[in-house]
């Protein structure tokens, strides 16, 4: 399993996480299945899709 990162907003704007949920809640709305995660590290907030791994016939 893994993420694509769709946007990134920085953690200190004036709003908050606003912008990042209503990005992902607008990619929701397309059928994008969007989430909004913190990354403490580069103090952003972060758009993602989680990818599921496929099974690869062996």
């Amino acid at each position: 399993m893994g993420r694509t990162v769709l946007e990134r907003f920085p953690a200190g704007g004036p709003r908050g996480s606003w912008p990042a949920e209503e990005f992902a809640r607008a990619r929701r709305a397309e059928g994008t299945p969007a989430e909004v995660v913190m990354d403490l590290d580069a103090d952003l907030f972060l758009v993602v899709v989680v990818r599921q791994a496929t099974d690869s016939p062996a």
